[in-house]
């Protein structure tokens, strides 16, 4: 699809005249079919500017056949968009004293070991307690090149996914940065603890990723639908239990859940990934050797409770000289106290 601006047309009688109430739902006719969505809703909705509507499909506040898009996507006939609302978008995260875990930073970029349980940037549902939050109070400003709601963000993690994560200070670090994420010239190693023993010591996943048939916030394995996208992923064996194992994992492609979808695809579900493996707690019960499968105590302790997987080392061009620079975060406690467990 292009990412290139088309000019907005004059389009009289669909433009609402007065302030819009939300949620609106719209369908796509004729007049709109090839249209960018974020053009064509700027047209539609003139009080808002172009920039406020692509930040709300940005934030999640706009889906379209009930799947979160990108600003560019060119639309289809008979298609349905649903707006939740733009008015309530911010113009970027307020300022908040959290503690950050900085693994490096200096005046071109800032690398975070983020952990587990915090949003990267804000989006619907999750206003507050962000890392960009965090890093516009600790930093000031950040580059401005992902919009207001995203400064500094370069790439992300889910929210329950801890680790290496790479901030850039202004928008000549973010160009830089962005274009090894876009040419994969990164490297980006996770490890997982996973249900299931592979009965190999490394393969590789090559599945293309879309938009989940039933459910609005996961991906699946789509080959063939006109929205998936090419996915790669390689994993090694770390480490084998009685029904578990610890995989280093090395996404070659950067697409959302990847490696949740890639790893769920093969029979091989990350422990505690609630939208992929059906729960998000595991006990020290559940994971001994003895465990026939019956219910944990009501009063057991939950060792883990959000998907086991860490951005472990992320190895990276420096954005001004160039240099080969390599960051790591140790596992968390968490992480820690389920292996301790299964090395017992």
């Amino acid at each position: 699809m292009s990412e290139t601006t088309d000019e907005l047309t004059d389009e009289s009688e669909n433009v609402a005249s007065t302030e819009p109430s939300w949620p609106q739902t719209l369908e796509v006719d004729e007049s709109a079919v090839g249209k960018r969505l974020d053009a064509y809703l700027a047209s539609r909705f003139p009080s808002y500017s172009r920039a406020g509507v692509q930040r709300a499909i940005a934030a999640g506040q706009v889906t379209v056949v009930d799947q979160e898009v990108k600003p560019a996507l060119r639309l289809e006939l008979g298609w349905t968009i649903h707006i939740a609302g733009i008015e309530t978008l911010r113009s970027g995260p307020e300022p908040e004293d959290i503690p950050l875990d900085i693994l490096y930073e200096d005046d071109w970029m800032v690398v975070v070991n983020k952990p587990a349980g915090m949003v990267v940037h804000p989006a619907k549902g999750h206003w507050q307690g962000t890392l960009a939050a965090a890093l516009a109070f600790r930093f000031g400003e950040l580059s401005t090149t992902g919009g207001p709601q995203r400064p500094g963000i370069v790439h992300r993690l889910d929210r329950d996914t801890s680790g290496v994560i790479v901030v850039a200070r202004h928008d000549r670090a973010h160009e830089a940065l962005a274009a090894q994420f876009k040419d994969r010239s990164t490297e980006k190693e996770y490890w997982a603890i996973v249900r299931g023993v592979p009965d190999r010591d490394a393969d590789a996943i090559d599945k293309p990723i879309g938009p989940h048939p039933k459910l609005r916030e996961a991906k699946a394995i789509r080959p063939g639908h006109p929205e998936s996208k090419e996915a790669l992923t390689t994993f090694e064996v770390l480490e084998r239990f009685p029904r578990f194992s610890l995989l280093k994992v090395l996404p070659k492609t950067g697409r959302t859940h990847q490696i949740r979808v890639h790893l769920t695809s093969i029979g091989l579900p990350i422990l505690c990934d609630r939208l992929y493996g059906g729960s998000d707690r595991v006990t020290a019960e559940e994971l001994s050797k003895s465990y026939k499968g019956t219910p944990p105590s009501t009063d057991a302790v939950p060792l883990l409770t959000r998907q086991a997987l860490h951005a472990r080392r992320l190895s990276i061009a420096h954005p001004e000289s160039g240099k080969r620079l390599t960051f790591e975060a140790p596992l968390p406690k968490d992480i820690e106290q389920v292996l301790e467990c299964l090395r017992a």
